[in-house]
């Protein structure tokens, strides 16, 4: 399989200078393609393909006002044509929105290397049109004898520069084991395990949402066009990344922990979207970062011979009793413990969602009854059961 490694590295004065000339000329290729393909398609109902665009380039470089686009390497120009196609695809298909257009503040800073326009030994990486090889820190090593089919060179809002390196490797398998278990997400306690253990959330935001105000405010009294105001919102794009890098690095703990530990690990399909409808929770749920959770449980399960199951949100994970079986009645957010009527069991909500979670991704796993592939990426994460009807006393899950 292909995996990324991204790195940070500090460039040179003309290292910078070049690459901030290769992100404008990308992103004026963007922009003039996308004009290009709509205009077309609005006059004529006219398609432009990817290859037109590519001609489309060549007259662009010999134009007097568009020479620049010669200056610089041709690679990521045409590499950002095939990103556009890719959008375009995706628009026709559905899975996407219509292509927008690139804003020099708002946009990602990026440019796309292919293997012709970089050279790479030694771990010494030099792109094209540059003389020296780029300043790398290489935190971890690539995998032995791998080297990479493509390069992207990025600058983040807070000024922070990063190189990710696109190699064909296969992560060796984690050891099996037997041990399965029942996540369920929250804002208390970020994911409760149907062990019992609980994870609390860091709530990285809430710690610096003062001095994030504060930088804001600044930022807001500075004029519009000014250095000081570049410099301001440069101070609120590095608390912003503080936020973000704390917050992956404890997401990327937690779920390497339970991909070691767990041969099977059961969630809930929860649809995030909908549930920052929510303005009251909505920040805290942001915050906790429940779908960058489930995205790296997949493509670990994924690469390490684990599997991941996954629940369909309409199975009752709260309300049932996982002694019993018998689902309790109307149960909101704020009771945190109740009482089975049936059998006289006391529960805390979360550790009782994830054992019904656990027991319902086992049982459909084991009968393979009511079981489909996921709905957004089903060869990554494994399957899901079934929506689940509410019937009136049990529910026929096997309790733990």
């Amino acid at each position: 399989m292909k995996r990324s490694f991204r790195y940070r590295f500090y460039p040179t004065g003309v290292q910078a200078a070049e690459l901030c000339r290769t992100f404008g000329c990308v992103r004026k290729v963007y922009n003039l393609a996308l004009a290009a393909r709509t205009e077309a398609w609005t006059a004529s109902r006219e398609r432009v393909s990817c290859v037109q665009t590519s001609a489309m380039l060549t007259g662009w470089k010999k134009t007097e006002d568009l020479a620049y686009l010669a200056e610089v390497s041709s690679v990521p120009l045409q590499q950002t044509l095939r990103h556009l196609q890719s959008a375009f695809v995706g628009f026709r298909e559905k899975r996407a929105k219509y292509p927008r257009f690139k804003s020099k503040r708002k946009s990602r800073a990026s440019a796309e290397y292919t293997r012709s326009a970089f050279r790479f030994a030694d771990g010494r990486l030099t792109l094209a049109k540059m003389a020296e090889p780029l300043g790398i820190v290489w935190s971890r090593p690539l995998p032995a004898g791998m080297e990479p089919s493509t390069v992207t060179v990025s600058r983040d809002a807070a000024g922070r520069w990063f190189v990710s390196l696109l190699c064909e490797d296969t992560p060796a398998p984690m050891p099996a084991t037997t041990n399965a278990v029942g996540i369920d997400v929250g804002l208390t306690a970020l994911v409760t395990l149907s062990t019992g253990e609980k994870t609390t959330d860091p709530k990285h935001e809430r710690r610096d949402r003062e001095r994030l105000a504060r930088a804001r405010r600044a930022l807001s009294r500075k004029e519009k066009g000014s250095k000081n105001r570049a410099k301001a919102r440069t101070r609120v794009a590095r608390i912003h990344a503080r936020i973000a890098d704390r917050r992956r690095d404890h997401l990327h703990k937690l779920t390497t922990r339970l991909v070691r530990e767990n041969q099977t690990l059961v969630i809930e399909d929860l649809s995030v979207r909908n549930l920052l409808k929510n303005h009251k929770l909505a920040r805290a749920i942001s915050g906790a970062a429940w779908r960058e959770l489930r995205r790296m449980l997949e493509y670990k399960t994924a690469w390490y011979g684990r599997e991941l199951i996954t629940v369909d949100r309409w199975f009752p994970s709260s309300k049932l009793c996982s002694a019993c079986g018998v689902i309790a009645g109307a149960m909101p957010l704020e009771v945190r413990e109740w009482t089975c009527e049936n059998c006289g069991t006391a529960h805390c909500r979360d550790e009782n969602a994830a054992i019904n979670l656990l027991a319902a991704g086992l049982a459909g796993t084991a009968c393979g009854a009511g079981v489909r592939p996921q709905r957004e990426s089903s060869s990554r994460s494994g399957r899901s059961v079934v929506k689940q009807e509410t019937p009136p006393a049990r529910v026929g899950i096997p309790s733990l």
